[in-house]
């Protein structure tokens, strides 16, 4: 659907983009990952043909952005962090009129402009000025002018800044209904958003892509090795050999609990090892109570903080 080859990116001695190469397929909602000032919107204006690289290549269908820039620009439907809207208008005239700059056919733009409201949940404020309309609903309205045409690819840029939790809400819906018939490619810096609206996800940071995979992929991976966290009642170095002796157990932690005569333990357990019942046996042998085991996972946003503060700690190494 979307091939990206060496894309580079210079404002003078600045890189924001640094020689990125993506392969995005057809039928799944993507995720562009990563903290402000990254390269993410940088990224999406590029691939939409709306900024010009300094070098490197994409071709979207086939088509290069360069090369063939009116039959790739038609196989997108863009919707930018702030959506080109024409406040005067109403929703119905914005819409026809976005139609007719996409060559629609005339008897077929009110099928179209009526279809994309429907899809949108606009149709009760097709008549009414944009300029009058809320934060959500300017929203919804860039969202119906990236599908008119119904495009393979829509990529949105930050779609949910500014906007009210129950706003927020409605758009990630919108986005994963999109998801259904088209390629989606979303935009932001918000974890929550990526991890409940998209099925992969690329990490960038510093203009270069640090991960590229699924997001079950991503977790699974720092997943790998089992991490327990017990809150257990007893002697801090009695604890410390106790679990360290268990087969599987890889390393241990002790510190002292919040509350008096009370230890912090935690356990690295080898890859794919399950050590809860063994270390449980074990220290309640020796009369040492637990008063809580729980099994630490890593989310999205721990996967997010450790790959972004390892690049961080590299560069301070350099």
């Amino acid at each position: 659907m979307i091939q990206i080859r060496n894309l580079v990116k210079k404002y003078g001695n600045h890189t924001a983009v640094d020689d990125i190469s993506l392969d995005i397929e057809p039928g799944q909602v993507y995720g562009f990952l990563g903290p402000n000032g990254a390269g993410k919107s940088t990224t999406m204006n590029i691939i939409t043909g709306y900024l010009a690289a300094t070098s490197g290549e994409i071709k979207i269908n086939g088509y290069d952005i360069y090369k063939e820039p009116e039959k790739a620009k038609t196989c997108i439907g863009y919707l930018p962090e702030i959506p080109p809207l024409y406040l005067d208008m109403t929703v119905y005239e914005y819409l026809k009129f976005v139609a007719e700059l996409k060559g629609f056919e005339k008897a077929k733009i009110d099928n179209e402009v009526k279809r994309v409201m429907e899809l949108t949940n606009i149709t009760d404020v097709s008549e009414r000025i944009i300029n009058n309309l809320s934060k959500g609903y300017r929203q919804r309205v860039g969202f119906a002018q990236a599908i008119v045409s119904s495009p393979p690819i829509v990529i949105l840029d930050e779609p949910t800044v500014g906007l009210d939790p129950n706003q927020i809400r409605e758009t990630r819906d919108l986005i994963k209904s999109l998801g259904d018939s088209h390629t989606v490619i979303l935009s932001s810096h918000i974890l929550s958003e990526i991890s409940e609206t998209c099925s992969h996800v690329f990490i960038i940071n510093k203009g270069k892509i640090i991960a590229n995979d699924t997001i079950d992929n991503l977790s699974n991976y720092f997943n790998s090795h089992q991490v327990l966290e017990i809150t257990a009642k007893g002697d801090k170095l009695r604890c410390k050999e106790i679990v360290e002796a268990i087969e599987n157990v890889n390393s241990v932690s002790v510190d002292l609990g919040d509350e008096d005569g009370t230890v912090k333990i935690t356990v690295d357990a080898v890859d794919n090892a399950d050590v809860r019942e063994d270390v449980s046996l074990a220290l309640s042998a020796e009369k040492i109570s637990i008063f809580e085991m729980k099994e630490d996972t890593k989310s999205l946003e721990d996967v997010f903080l450790q790959l972004t503060g390892k690049e961080e700690q590299d560069d301070s190494n350099i």
